[in-house]
């Protein structure tokens, strides 16, 4: 599934690995750089001025490639090196002087004038300075640099702002000027962007584009890092995935081409009964929208019925918003209790369990729960399940196995009992795959690329950090989602991160703006999405 995501350490050893198989690091440079111009081609068509700053490493030589790419295709390009090359050890850089292509060394431009004249004219920087290299702070030189292009670009995007519109009363229309933005594509990883912690140095410059190579690396998803790598790109250079050092890499990131291959089939003489029972536990006297949102959204993920179990003092008001539901006569008025429980376990035959949105203080119900496990579908615990969970004594030893646990970042902070603050400091990643090692279950970390971990080690990033999902009701909607999924015979792991993707692709599709979307509105979009990567 997806595309690896590498630490640095780690794609050294693949890259070496597929040296030592015969694709030659001269290979790999070779195609990284045509990808990057490819890319480039693709989004900012010729004619363009663009400015490639060159670093000392291979990523500069990753930028030399782009930069002779782009030229033959019609580009205006320039370079500026950090530090001097030769022509007669380094093959790339002697092509460009071949061509004709200007390039200026960063110590012969004094007071960088050439600097400064070019970047007034730049559409396109492509930053090859320093890419997965740093691990400490920017300083000297190359932090003069970067203040250098900063300031340029800065500039040219203040200069370009639309003017005061200038309305004439004898005229019909206002007047308005514009110029074009410069843009900044990062090859490999934004200059200043730590890969593996996500940290981000205070001279980085964000880009709009990031081509990165084999795989993403780990500092592309997190934080404050991840604000500069804008749309990421992931180029293929043709290491053999079937290397060790590469399939034994244990995270990915899911990418559109497998949700496909997940969908659940729809075969045309199916009924309700082949597309499977979900039982959905939620609501109280407090709660009343949760119980619908999940249950809309198990139906529009493909559930065949869905069954609500909810207190009798809302249930007329959950029918009337879910008529296609059914409605167990559980025996509870307010806040579901052990009494529920059993009533279900005689008399609901489902394929999937939700427990917990809205559910409140419903503490001596999973209480009962817990010690029925054996008894119990495959099962998802959300939102006030998760907060009850973290109450009980042992609780990680009383679910059972095939459960999918799915907390945002303060429900975490509960299961493990630390502070938030401790929690958020931590690396999501790592976190989420060792807890779902030790507790035995699927882990789903809510939040700005959410992180989705098997007991077995294998981890998901989900390429969505989305602030309009940032809204009440949108975990209910994926807790629905994950349930219908479950409900219609996928695995607990590849429901979790198919959900996850449809939650998070149905936001994107919805969305205009960064806020505005209500929860009902993404689950009405998941049919759509799924019909369209079914197509």
């Amino acid at each position: 599934m997806g595309k690896k995501i590498f630490t640095v350490a780690q794609m050294i050893s693949a890259e070496k690995a597929a040296d030592s198989a015969g694709i030659t690091y001269d290979q790999m440079m070779e195609t990284a750089g045509k990808s990057v111009a490819d890319a480039i081609i693709e989004r900012y068509p010729a004619p363009a001025n663009v400015l490639v700053l060159v670093g000392p490493g291979n990523n500069g030589g990753d930028g030399l490639v782009a930069g002779r790419y782009l030229a033959t295709a019609g580009y205006d390009v320039a370079f500026y090196l950090y530090r001097p090359r030769s022509a007669e050890t380094d093959a790339n850089y002697a092509k460009i002087l071949e061509m004709g292509l200007f390039a200026v060394v960063a110590e012969f431009d004094q007071r960088q004038r050439v600097l400064r004249t070019r970047l007034n004219i730049t559409d396109i920087v492509v930053d090859g300075l320093l890419g997965t290299g740093v691990t400490r702070p920017i300083n000297g030189e190359l932090a003069y640099l970067l203040q250098q292009v900063a300031a340029g670009i800065k500039q040219r995007q203040s200069d370009s702002r639309p003017q005061p519109k200038l309305v004439s009363l004898s005229a019909s229309q206002p007047v308005s000027l514009s110029a074009r933005q410069p843009v900044v594509v990062a090859v490999d990883c934004t200059s200043g962007l730590n890969c593996d912690t996500g940290e981000l140095d205070d001279l980085a410059i964000p880009a709009q584009l990031t081509v990165t190579f084999a795989g993403a690396k780990r500092g592309h998803f997190m934080f404050p890092g991840a604000t500069a790598v804008g749309e990421l790109v992931i180029a293929d250079i043709d290491i053999p995935p079937d290397l060790p050092e590469v399939a034994d890499v244990p995270v990915e990131v899911m990418v559109a081409d497998d949700v496909a291959g997940l969908l659940p089939q729809r075969p045309l003489q199916g009924h309700k009964g082949t597309f499977g029972t979900a039982l959905i536990v939620a609501g109280s006297d407090h709660y009343w929208g949760a119980p619908v949102l999940a249950g809309q959204a198990a139906y529009r993920a493909g559930a065949g019925l869905v069954a609500l179990a909810v207190p009798s003092t809302i249930r007329p008001t959950v029918a009337s918003q879910l008529p296609e539901a059914t409605y167990p006569p559980i025996p509870d008025a307010n806040v579901v209790s052990t009494a529920s429980l059993q009533f279900l376990l005689g008399k609901v035959n489902a394929q999937a369990m939700l427990v917990g949105p809205g559910l409140a203080n419903a503490d001596r119900f999973m209480q009962a729960l817990v010690k029925n496990r054996q008894s119990l579908p495959p099962l998802v615990v959300d939102a006030d399940g998760l907060n009850l969970l973290a109450q009980m004594d042992d609780w990680v030893e009383k679910l059972p196995s095939n459960t999918i646990l799915t907390p945002h970042p303060g429900e975490m902070a509960r299961l493990l009992d630390i502070p938030l603050d401790e929690l958020k400091a931590q690396d999501r990643v790592k976190l989420v795959q060792e807890k779902a090692k030790q507790w035995g279950y699927v882990v789903l970390l809510k939040g700005a690329y959410t992180v989705v971990a098997s007991p077995t080690g294998q981890v998901v990033v989900l390429p969505f950090a989305n602030p309009v999902l940032g809204v009440a009701g949108s975990g209910d909607v994926l807790a629905g989602v994950i349930v219908g999924l479950l409900a219609q015979g996928l695995s607990p792991f590849e429901a979790a991160c198919l959900g996850g993707y449809l939650h998070g692709a149905a936001g994107v599709s919805t969305a205009v703006t960064t806020s505005g979307l209500l929860a009902h509105e993404i689950g009405e979009a998941i049919p759509t999405i799924m019909s369209a990567y079914r197509a």
